[in-house]
């Protein structure tokens, strides 16, 4: 065999290995975007926005605005151009605008008069959806922010507790990768994908820039793995555990006074949503009839739908959105809901057909004035378009009260149709009601079943590394906390373990990982997981370090809900105001204003009666004529509109705030947000159709005996 033999026999080996390399490089990449893919699938929906719409108007940025875009985009792991994130957003305010302009062009088409307050209002519409649009990024990575930062705690717990017995980073982080939950499970993940694309040379240098983007955050977490990295240089192994220790200790520091000045700086912010965004709104409904008399009709009801159902709403979410973006991380709900065992019920669509047949009805009810009004619908079922209400005089004439105008029909204006119209919010209010309670409802009872699990395992944990420590292995370690837990709930996860041990002849490792019969199949919790791997990673190293392992484990915990609960303690006052805010003194108030519209509706409605039939009506020694001169009666906006507006809104702000709340309180909680929404409706919305109800029989009376004093 001569040289060029050789060269080629080693030649086809090495591009043998170098096509091998790529395959496996190939493979990572792959299931790296496969994993992402399943963990975030919204992600991806706006990934396919942008590549769709985002590339129909190229934008070109500067270079500062493209930096601060794609950092964004860069947390949250989207695969979009910072051109494409703009381009998404102008297209979407252009298509807004432009259905603004078919929607005012058709009103023209229809009355002869250009809507140019409805097109204004259009306007205001589309520049909110750019700005959501656009910050759709920032949001993105913030919730990503967010929910990798409530990991970290975990995270640190894991580094240190293997580090204890094992000094290796690269197996540290690996291991804390293997049994935290996405997105910071992803991000260690990338730390290892990113040496072996050759982006970093070694971990070290991966990991540095990876704590980069925390930065600004969590400086905490920067400084909690620097003293972990220190802690492999230290000669003396008393030092080395001292430093692994004080790493933990100081994220559980940062994280608390972070929060502390949170809580300080967002009550004004809070107060500012509250006034801006709930009472003013609410009361100036009030003074919508006065207004639209007064002003002859300029304000229309179609526009108080866009005033107070788009506009407003996003203007409180503006101002909510802004409170969240500066929330510290660090502290919130760690648990992924996607695995949860009763996932497949949370994105079922079987409670939405369930929901909507109770809903619906009702809200057929609530359309009943329009159907009556502006359809044949009464015709064919041989029914008068309104109904007489003459034994009950102190509620008007007619019970829907619609009028001929020399517009066409106008109303309806009756108390009838009034106290019909709160059917349409009851509808809305039930259906999300429903269908978000029958969606969480087994899963939230999983998570609480499994809270109480971990923390009588927690405590647990300590007697088993006792028992370790003492020297008894750990296969017989099993059946003395199964006789020490009896009465626990924990008391199954040692009886399972140890019946596999002793009866089925399994390994340590065996009977509690086993896919079939491992006691981990049937308590299936990332603490209880962990802190068994950590268990059967430390017996291979002798018992003393598994006990170690475990006691430190059990501690850490401790330590951990004690801070938990004085962060509770931190946002207990700020998350009672913004409770009590979203389900009782927003429908309240937002039920009296209803009754003073219908007041001031029947007040106008009477006099204009009076004025029509030609009676001459004094009022306070002037003639009534010259009163009713001030106002267009035909251009009063029928309070039946304005109950289903402010029902509405009422909705959406408990939409915005119970997010705001749960965010504010436990972090991203997508599980915590659909289950308090439900019931956050249930109260709210019943609060504000009983007062409403009160509000317009009392208040009508009033005005009805008032005038009658009156002689009118």
């Amino acid at each position: 065999m001569d040289a060029r033999d050789i060269l080629r026999k080693y030649e086809r080996k090495i591009e043998q290995e170098l096509s091998d390399f790529k395959e496996t490089s190939g493979s990572y990449s792959r299931e790296y975007m496969k994993f992402k893919q399943e963990m975030f699938p919204e992600l991806s929906r706006y990934e396919r926005y942008c590549a769709t719409f985002g590339n129909i108007i190229r934008i070109r940025l500067a270079k500062k605005d493209e930096k601060k875009i794609r950092k964004y985009l860069n947390v949250a792991h989207l695969s979009v151009e910072p051109g494409q994130a703009v381009g998404l957003a102008l297209f979407s305010f252009l298509a807004v605008f432009f259905i603004g302009i078919i929607l005012s062009t058709a009103i023209f088409m229809l009355t002869d008069t250009f809507p140019v307050v409805f097109m204004l209002l259009m306007l205001l519409t589309s520049a909110f959806v750019f700005y959501y649009t656009l910050t759709f990024p920032q949001r993105l990575a913030n919730l990503w922010r967010l929910k990798a930062s409530s990991q970290m705690v975990p995270c640190m717990l894991y580094i240190v507790v293997y580090m204890k017995h094992t000094s290796n980073l690269e197996r540290a982080i690996e291991f804390a990768s293997q049994h935290l939950q996405p997105p910071l499970a992803l991000d260690l993940k990338k730390i290892f994908w990113d040496v072996e694309i050759g982006k970093y040379s070694t971990i070290k240098a991966s990991l540095d820039a990876y704590l980069e983007r925390w930065r600004e955050d969590s400086p905490e977490f920067i400084e909690a793995f620097h003293l972990v990295e220190s802690s492999l240089y230290e000669p003396i192994e008393a030092k080395r555990i001292e430093t692994l220790e004080r790493a933990l200790q100081v994220i559980l520091d940062g994280i608390y006074e972070r929060m502390l000045k949170y809580t300080h700086e967002i009550r004004a912010p809070l107060t500012n949503v509250y006034m801006l965004g709930i009472i003013l709104p609410t009361l100036g409904l009030a003074l919508l009839p006065l207004a639209s008399a007064l002003l002859q009709g300029m304000i229309s009801w179609y526009h108080i739908f866009v005033l107070f159902n788009l506009i407003i709403p996003f203007f409180v979410f503006y101002m909510t959105n802004e409170i969240l973006m500066k929330r510290p991380g660090g502290y919130g709900e760690t648990e992924l809901l996607e695995l949860n065992p009763y996932y497949h019920e949370f994105v079922s669509r079987r409670p939405y057909w369930i929901a909507l047949a109770v809903a619906l009805p009702l809200f057929i009810i609530g359309l009943l004035p329009l159907l009556f009004g502006y359809t044949s619908f009464p015709e064919i079922l041989g029914l008068p378009k309104d109904f007489s209400m003459s034994s009950f005089k102190f509620l008007g004439t007619k019970f829907f009260d619609f009028r001929e105008t020399a517009n066409g029909v106008m109303g309806p204006f009756g108390i009838g149709a009034v106290l019909l119209s709160l059917f349409i919010p009851l509808s809305i209010a039930i259906f999300f009601a429903i269908s978000y309670s029958l969606k969480t409802r087994n899963l939230i009872k999983a998570r609480e079943e499994t809270k109480k699990i971990e923390e009588e395992f927690a405590s647990s944990l300590f007697q088993l590394g006792n028992r370790l420590a003492e020297g008894i292995p750990a296969e017989i370690a099993f059946s003395h906390m199964q006789a020490i837990s009896r009465g626990m709930s924990v008391e199954g996860f040692y009886r399972i373990a140890n019946s596999n041990i002793q009866n089925l002849g399994m390994n340590l490792e065996q009977a509690i990982f086993d896919k079939k019969r491992g006691a981990i199949v049937y308590y299936p919790s990332t603490l209880i997981a962990t802190s068994m791997s950590i268990l059967v990673e430390g017996v291979k190293k002798g018992l003393k370090i598994a006990a170690d392992s475990l006691m430190s484990i059990s501690q850490y915990i401790k330590n951990i809900h004690k801070i938990n609960e004085r962060m509770r303690d931190l946002l207990a006052e700020i998350v009672s105001d913004m409770k009590s805010n979203a389900t009782f003194l927003a429908p309240l108030l937002a039920g009296v204003v209803v009754g003073l519209a219908s007041m001031i509706t029947l007040i106008l409605g009477k006099l204009g009666s009076l004025l029509l039939s030609g009676q001459a009506v004094e009022v306070a020694g002037v003639e009534l004529g010259t009163i009713m001169q001030l106002f267009n009666i035909e251009a009063i906006i029928p309070p039946y509109f304005l109950q289903i507006a402010i029902g509405l809104y009422i909705i959406q702000v408990i939409f915005i705030l119970t997010n705001a709340i749960i965010t504010v309180e436990s972090g991203v909680d997508k599980l915590k947000v659909v289950h308090q929404t439900a019931r956050n409706l249930k109260l709210s919305i019943t609060l504000y159709l009983l007062v409403a109800l009160f509000a317009i029989l009392v208040l009508s009376i009033v005005a009805s005996v008032a005038l009658g004093g009156l002689g009118i």
